[in-house]
């Protein structure tokens, strides 16, 4: 069965009803009182709430936005644009971060939703908790599009995520609680806040005059204290949302715990942040100095710069317009386009801006036929340009991070040369040394069962013509391994020299044996599958003890060889012959977009599309060749 077409998400789940509409009004603090019939038609006093109209839908659109613009102004969680005007280094870091994406991917939401599918709801918040922290903490739903959602919520793991936690939660899967208030609340941080107390008793020169008490007073919102937080800068700080264990005790992801027992942590005495927030990513090489705020035209003094891009293997496959998160891009829905900072369209505008039809550049613009039909939202030419502006700098950053994720993986995946053991009339045997470089965790880590990681090997003659090829992928984006579709339908062979780093999740069978599952979740004989309470303790296994990962990873400083083999039937006698061997590294495999597209993705965007933009941005970490000359 091939990718078939989802159905896209097009309206809100956020209302349903005028009922429901009315109580979202209630729980944000507004009311909303149906006028008397001589006020709608405008005849009630001067001092009348708006008038409404009669109908339903705008009935509820004026809920909706009224609800928006409610919840907003009273943030218990503020966005991270709120901390932009003072940290712009730091934002604009995060702003393109896997950190920052997390709530936004459409493949994570969808997984998420399918889990809870799976599960019949039993699943509740296990995943989408470490994804949204805030979103859980205002009690979002766990389904909704994230066009709908609190600005803070869509920013995953924002500002507040890290800086408003003020205990050592330890290994909690995302079970952490965020100390809540507006922008004045206190933050904790690594240092104390001397930088602060000198800002706050000078505020004829900083400008810093405005605190929660005084909302009047003309002057810069920011928070009134700093807290030294120690744990924020130890590895069990990450190790709270970067290992996994699900509600059964299936390790899921085991990046702390194999960081712990690493020569990294043992001998070293490093941390996560000494190589994934320094200088350079993947190496443990010390960290900027920089100002850690600027307030108007004058910075606080230098001091440590933690980077705050914290690359990693993902990517995304969203419009441009909604990630990286930009000051200037989105506005919310319900406030009006005359408002000052407050975005320049909306999340379902900017799903319309066809950006790669070159709308806003001027080849385009000076080119328009005179009948182009434009949204509404983007006839504007002079708005079609800002929104260029805003893509062409959204871009630029999208490719500052590529080059630095492909930093990071070429320093993780180790490729060495092609070791030819034979070469004549009986066929060619060769091999090939792949290794873990660093020596904090295997590579891949983390959710190494969804990570695309594989070496693409093809044997060329003098003529170009390919006489063995392994790790190349079928028409779907898959390696030809179990879970290929079209491996599974006998159109295509299994690769049998697939060499690939990916875990397994692996399932016992009522009669025994086991069987590879691209979900976590076994089969169920039960008519109403749930997650099921242990009934022995899983401390001796680590696992439960139907179901278990089969991990496919090079530990910390390990290696391993690629083996490979071409038979003399398939020579074709006109050498010499070329080898080439590219080290891939993908995000998840489209299997996966397979198995969970039933349930819709997000943004309109079908399994097709998604399919299409994860293979795009597979990488070539490294690449070998080498000449073989058969006698």
């Amino acid at each position: 069965m091939q990718i078939r077409r989802a159905r896209p998400v097009t309206q809100s789940r956020l209302v349903r009803s005028v009922p429901a509409a009315l109580g979202l009004l209630a729980i944000c603090g507004l009311s909303l009182a149906m006028p008397r019939s001589q006020e709608i038609r405008g005849q009630g006093p001067a001092n009348a709430a708006p008038e409404v109209s009669k109908d339903r839908k705008e009935v509820l659109q004026a809920a909706v936005d009224m609800a928006h613009a409610k919840c907003f102004d009273s943030d218990p969680f503020p966005s991270a644009k709120k901390c932009q005007p003072c940290h712009e280094d730091h934002f604009r870091e995060w702003s393109v971060s896997q950190h920052a994406y997390a709530q936004l991917s459409p493949v994570f939401n969808t997984f998420s939703n399918k889990l809870l599918k799976l599960t019949s709801g039993t699943n509740g918040d296990f995943c989408i908790r470490c994804h949204t922290p805030t979103g859980m903490a205002m009690c979002e739903s766990l389904t909704m599009s994230q066009l709908d959602r609190h600005p803070t919520s869509r920013e995953g793991i924002t500002c507040v995520v890290c800086h408003r936690i003020n205990q050592p939660w330890g290994k909690m899967s995302g079970r952490q609680a965020l100390v809540p208030g507006d922008i004045h609340q206190a933050v904790f941080g690594p240092l104390d806040a001397a930088v602060l107390a000198e800002v706050f008793a000078n505020p004829d020169r900083w400008g810093v005059t405005k605190t929660e008490t005084q909302p009047d007073v003309r002057g810069r919102d920011i928070h009134r204290e700093v807290v030294p937080f120690f744990q924020i800068i130890t590895p069990g700080f990450c190790g709270g949302c970067h290992d996994v264990l699900g509600p059964d005790g299936f390790r899921l992801e085991d990046a702390f715990s194999e960081f712990k027992t690493s020569p990294a942590a043992l001998c070293k005495k490093e941390n996560c942040q000494d190589c994934h927030m320094g200088v350079v990513p993947g190496i443990p090489s010390g960290y900027a100095t920089l100002p850690a705020a600027r307030l108007g035209n004058l910075h606080t003094p230098p001091r440590k710069h933690t980077n705050h891009m914290i690359i990693g293997p993902d990517y995304s496959i969203i419009h441009p317009g909604l990630f990286p998160h930009n000051e200037y891009a989105i506005r919310e829905e319900g406030t009006p386009e005359n408002v000052p900072y407050a975005g320049l369209a909306t999340m379902r505008e900017w799903l319309t801006f066809d950006f790669e039809a070159g709308w806003g550049t001027f080849e385009f613009e000076n080119k328009l036929p005179s009948n182009y039909q434009f949204p509404k939202a983007w006839q504007d030419q002079n708005k079609r340009y800002k929104a260029r502006e805003i893509i062409t700098y959204n871009i630029n950053l999208l490719n500052e991070a590529t080059d630095k994720r492909h930093q990071l993986l070429a320093y993780g995946y180790k490729l060495g040369d092609i070791c030819v053991e034979q070469a004549d009339c009986r066929g060619v045997r060769f091999k090939i040394q792949v290794s873990n470089g660093t020596d904090g965790h295997g590579v891949p880590t983390g959710f190494d069962a969804e990570r695309v990681v594989y070496l693409q090997v093809t044997v060329c003659d003098s003529e170009g013509k390919v006489v063995f090829q392994s790790g190349d992928l079928d028409p779907n984006g898959d390696l030809r391994d179990d879970h290929s579709v079209y491996v599974h339908n006998g159109e295509l062979p299994r690769d049998p020299f697939l060499f690939s780093l990916q875990s397994k999740f692996i399932a016992s069978t009522i009669r025994g044996g086991e069987r590879e599952q691209i979900l976590a979740v076994p089969y169920s004989i039960d008519p109403l599958p749930y997650v099921r309470p242990l009934t022995l303790p899983f401390n001796v296994y680590g696992r439960p003890l139907l179901t278990r990962k089969q991990k496919q990873n090079i530990p910390a400083g390990a290696s391993r060889w690629a083996n490979y083999e071409i038979k003399p039937c398939q020579l074709t006698g006109r050498g010499p012959y070329t080898v080439t061997a590219r080290f891939m590294a993908g995000m998840v495999p489209v299997n996966l977009v397979n198995a969970i597209s039933d349930v819709g993705f997000d943004y309109g965007l079908s399994p097709r599309v998604i399919a299409d933009r994860i293979v795009a941005g597979h990488l070539v970490v490294q690449e070998r060749q080498t000449v073989l000359r058969i006698p």
